[in-house]
């Protein structure tokens, strides 16, 4: 697993979960106007793929969000990957000898 893909995981593990979801999204609001960055805003391009990535995230978990919560109210929930039931199969194991 690479770092990006590790970080997004955190990142939408974090903002699922009802006790961060407001820091991190008045983080990543703040991230956005603030003028310190990773890649500075006045080199072009370069200076806007951090804040295109953190608004992009921020827009689709809060989207997300925002769907769950209308269809919950609708009575219309679809469990998501993580809380998705699984169901145990039971099996008869056979032995075969050779």
């Amino acid at each position: 697993m690479n770092i990006s893909q590790s970080i997004y995981n955190w990142y939408r593990n974090s903002i699922r979960n009802p006790k961060y979801r407001w820091w991190i999204i008045l983080g990543s609001l703040a991230y956005l106007l603030s003028p310190i960055d990773i890649s500075p805003d006045f080199i072009p391009v370069i200076g806007w793929i951090d804040d295109g990535v953190i608004a992009t995230l921020l827009m689709a978990e809060v989207s997300q969000l925002l769907v769950e919560r209308l269809k919950s109210g609708k009575g219309e929930t679809q469990p998501t990957t993580e809380t998705q039931k699984t169901e145990a199969v039971d099996v008869n194991a056979v032995s075969v000898e050779q």
